[in-house]
């Protein structure tokens, strides 16, 4: 899972709206500070599950110091929305594997398909996903 800044803005008789700088486009609002912060979290889950939809890349969380530099942002509060970056549709696939290698995985882990998976976003970090690119 990915945490993201989003910003909560205030303006006299308005909604408290939420935005997001790593994903322009994304915003939402809410009566409350509450119903925000939900709001915020289910449109960042929609924006992205949309983006891996069209195969497009999601963008790595920008630092905070950055955000808060844009004189845009200086008076928005900054959050953190989770959310997360993998498709949640998994796939099938027929695998053949050494019989000692399949016998190694089911020593430290009961499911293969997990270890797989957590292996391969392992194998993956740091560096672009081919998948997107």
């Amino acid at each position: 899972m990915t945490a993201y800044r989003a910003l909560l803005r205030k303006e006299p008789e308005s909604d408290f709206g939420v935005d997001f700088p790593d994903f322009p486009g994304c915003a939402t609002a809410g009566k409350t500070l509450e119903e925000a912060r939900h709001m915020a979290a289910e449109a960042l889950a929609l924006h992205v599950e949309g983006m891996l939809e069209d195969h497009e890349p999601i963008p790595e969380p920008s630092i905070l110091d950055a955000i808060m530099g844009d004189p845009q942002n200086r008076d928005a509060v900054a959050f953190l929305v989770d959310v997360g970056t993998r498709p949640a549709k998994s796939v099938r696939i027929n695998v053949m594997l050494p019989e000692d290698l399949v016998a190694a995985i089911d020593h430290v882990e009961s499911n293969r398909s997990r270890f797989l998976a957590d292996t391969a976003v392992a194998a993956f970090q740091g560096r672009s996903n081919p998948v997107q690119d």
